[in-house]
């Protein structure tokens, strides 16, 4: 099958995908209590979550660009935030393709050599990417652990009650850690030990040597310990959105809304970091779903978390779940606005 022929028909199924998470995380929405929650949460606080989340953009193309000056000297930073904000644009509409179009934006925006060729090809800055995404992954990590940690009295009932029916007075933290571990570094050996023979098993080794080589790249630069601050504060910004929006929702005046909706939103009202943390992480644990946008992936999964660990109605958690994402959608746009204004009338 023709190749273009092929990715049409891939980013339809996701397109498609994304409709049906949609639809069925909307489809018993009461739209009354949903357009009330929305007229009366705190807008300034919604408007402070896409602060954060342009904050957000900026740290991760300061960070980005730390990787590519060992490839190109004269990488502006203008360069980097506007591919990574084509990239955020670009995966509203085809997942996964925004890191071929800013990879692209790099290569013919990098300087040139003695010869007149460019500093950097687009394998190179590809490369960039896949380290970039590892390091993304090694912080949802320990935002996983972080969040077990902090979250385990709030939710460790339910979650053991999930995995070992009956024994969740017998199940602790510790016990679970230890055996998560020990399953992760023996699946690490086997993987390592077959890795020669070639398939799956070569293929999911060269997975985790890449992580390892992302885990260790940014020893290699010029103020590592930058890239690292850079990433904590990233991560930061994202906890302040989650927040941001749990705040924009908290207060509401119980006389402007149903009693039942009153109810909800007081179930909110008892919510704190530690509980914006763990949105944030289902948040987060969504976008391993590569459909358009994050639409109905996001909604679901956090939508689901504040049903599951809190008790708060589903569409409640539908609500946050909508300011959060289309807020970010919005700050996304905007940003992709003004670097097509400044690639177009001020750059040369």
């Amino acid at each position: 099958m023709d190749k273009k022929v092929t990715n049409i028909l891939r980013y339809g199924l996701w397109i498609a995908v994304a409709a049906l998470l949609v639809y069925f995380s909307f489809r018993n929405v009461n739209w009354k209590d949903f357009g009330a929650a929305l007229r009366e949460c705190h807008w300034g606080f919604v408007v402070l979550s896409m602060v954060f989340g342009v904050a957000a953009f900026f740290l991760h193309a300061l960070r980005w660009r730390m990787q590519l000056l060992p490839l190109d000297a004269s990488t502006q930073l203008a360069t980097t935030w506007n591919a990574f904000n084509i990239c955020t644009i670009t995966n509203y509409v085809l997942p996964r393709m925004g890191e071929v179009a800013r990879c692209g934006y790099v290569v013919r925006h990098s300087g040139r050599d003695a010869e007149g060729k460019r500093l950097v090809t687009f394998d190179k800055v590809l490369g960039t990417v896949v380290a970039d995404r590892i390091w993304d992954l090694l912080s949802l990590i320990a935002v996983t652990l972080l969040v077990v940690g902090l979250m385990w009295n709030r939710f460790g009932t339910f979650f053991s009650e999930a995995l070992f029916p009956g024994l969740s007075d017998k199940v602790h933290l510790w016990w679970i850690l230890v055996l998560a571990i020990f399953l992760a570094g023996a699946f690490i050996v086997a993987c390592w030990r077959l890795r020669g023979r070639g398939g799956i098993w070569g293929r999911i080794w060269g997975w985790i040597r890449g992580i390892y080589d992302g885990l260790v790249s940014c020893m290699h630069m010029r103020q590592g310990w930058l890239f690292i601050l850079y990433t904590v504060l990233l991560w930061c910004m994202y906890w302040l959105m989650s927040a941001s929006i749990m705040w924009a929702l908290q207060g509401i005046d119980p006389a402007s809304v149903s009693p039942e909706l009153a109810a909800a939103l007081g179930q909110i009202d008892h919510l704190g970091m530690a509980d914006a943390l763990l949105l944030m992480f289902a948040g987060a644990l969504s976008s391993l779903i590569p459909v358009p946008g994050g639409f109905g992936a996001f909604h679901g999964a956090v939508a689901l978390a504040l049903s599951s660990v809190y008790g708060i109605p589903f569409g409640i958690g539908l609500v946050f779940a909508t300011l959060s994402h289309e807020s970010q959608v919005i700050a996304g746009i905007l940003c992709g606005a003004s670097s097509y204004i400044h690639e177009t009338f001020f750059r040369r």
